[in-house]
């Protein structure tokens, strides 16, 4: 499993890292995604750690916790050779602290995380969401003080505009406290926003992106296609709501694009989808999930081996969209405005 730097930090994590969205489902939105037990969760880490992937991802309102929980089950015994990324600051109880990244709830936050996981340090921890009502003063100040203590190694954010993440860098640099080194972020061949303004961030900041949903939300698993009928497991109909809207035919364009190189590199659709994210800049790492492990082989079989320029190209052009204002007047100045892709 090739490895990468994680953004401009020191720090090497697999290119594929696995999600835990999946473990224990509980609720309206992760009982869609799956409700994996401890012994298949167990057996899915197995197989991950065979295949060289050895970072796993949850977050503490993944099942009001109990997806972490699942993965510190699954994990006991062997906590040295995998590597935790979890993340917190959406809310997690009734009270009025119970929410946000002050050093009230992000204390809280990784004590809670830590005792689910059962374990003393957090690999990797990432703000879930932006809290505007807390200084970044604040937030980075608690972020460095466990950072000190030993309890987490490195920060990231995730669900961050551009002016947030840079604000809260300049704090970092003017103030001498931890940095975030992450980027948490949604990017898939139906989801380019990322480009727009955080992947040039990232490249001038080296914040290295960790990859959520990159097929689409589970549009691009190959399961829907032009005048096919829709899927009848699938995280679409109960939480349709969280995710980012396609338009139908945008995405039938890209499923075909996507099914023409399948056709021509005997790999499958999500396989095509994940190599492709993974040849983008900055990327770091692309989070997998799995129902079972018929769907973690097959996106096991997204590494080892590269998509051609012509074929990326094909991709790129299947998936292009009209860029917001003001990026679509800056590409027509690129010899001092250059894009980041």
């Amino acid at each position: 499993m090739e490895q990468r730097r994680l953004g401009r930090s020191g720090f090497h994590v697999p290119v594929l890292s696995f999600g835990t969205g999946t473990f224990n489902g509980k609720g309206d939105l992760f009982s869609n995604w799956g409700n994996t037990g401890v012994a298949e969760a167990t057996r899915l880490v197995d197989l991950c750690l065979d295949a060289g992937v050895t970072m796993f991802d949850s977050a503490d309102i993944y099942s009001d916790g109990n997806a972490e929980e699942t993965l510190g089950a699954a994990i006991k015994g062997r906590r040295g050779r995998v590597l935790i990324s979890t993340k917190g600051t959406f809310r997690s109880g009734d009270g009025p602290n119970d929410v946000g990244s002050s050093r009230f709830h992000l204390t809280r936050a990784v004590e809670g995380s830590l005792k689910r996981l059962g374990t003393d340090h957090i690999d990797l921890y990432q703000l879930h969401g932006y809290d505007a009502q807390t200084p970044h003063e604040e937030v980075l100040g608690t972020l460095d003080d466990l950072v000190r203590a030993g309890k987490i190694g490195y920060v990231g954010v995730s669900n961050f505009s551009g002016w947030h993440l840079m604000k809260a860098l300049a704090t970092s640099d003017r103030d001498g406290l931890v940095r975030y080194v992450a980027n948490q972020t949604y990017y898939s061949l139906v989801g380019r926003d990322y480009e727009w303004e955080l992947m040039p961030l990232g490249v001038e900041e080296g914040i290295g992106a960790v990859v959520w949903s990159p097929l689409g939300w589970g549009r691009l698993t190959g399961k829907i296609r032009r005048g096919a009928p829709k899927p009848e497991v699938s995280r679409l109909p109960g939480s349709a709501s969280y995710g980012p809207p396609v338009p139908e035919e945008y995405l039938y364009r890209v499923v075909d694009a996507l099914d023409a190189i399948a056709a021509e590199t005997g790999k499958t659709v999500p396989q095509i989808a994940l190599n492709w994210v993974l040849s983008r800049p900055t990327v770091s790492t692309v989070i997998i999930g799995a129902r079972d492990e018929k769907q973690l082989k097959d996106n096991l079989g997204a590494v080892g081996w590269s998509l051609t320029q012509e074929q990326i190209a094909r991709l790129d052009a299947a998936s292009a969209v009209t860029l917001p204002y003001p990026y679509w007047h800056q590409r027509g100045f690129t010899e001092r405005n250059p894009p980041a892709v």
